[in-house]
């Protein structure tokens, strides 16, 4: 198994405009992976935690979300055929989630 794609967030939104933001854009995240053929079969919250599983490449990725008051630590575990895309999956987390976490 290879180890944990860890990618940390900063924001200046505070806990709950973080967590606002973020579980609104889950049902975004679903179609959107859903186009790319990549199935989300599960997301839920337990507190300031959102984990989640996904479908792809006939390989399961599971990892979870924490939300603090001024970061989002985003770990997915990937296995390891998944891995080699691991800096393509690390820059697609780091732009969409600036975008999702950006004041407005």
């Amino acid at each position: 198994m290879a180890k944990p794609l860890v990618v940390v967030i900063p924001h200046q939104l505070g806990l709950e405009e973080a967590h606002r933001r973020l579980d609104a854009g889950i049902g975004q995240a679903k179609e959107m992976l859903h186009k790319a053929g990549i199935r989300m079969a599960d997301a839920s919250w337990e507190g300031e935690r959102l984990s989640f599983l996904v479908s792809a490449m006939n390989q399961k990725v599971d990892g979870h979300i924490d939300v603090a008051s001024d970061t989002v630590r985003v770990e997915v575990n990937l296995p390891l055929i998944l891995s080699l895309f691991a800096g393509r999956i690390q820059q697609a987390l780091d732009q969409n989630g600036a975008k999702l976490l950006t004041k407005k």
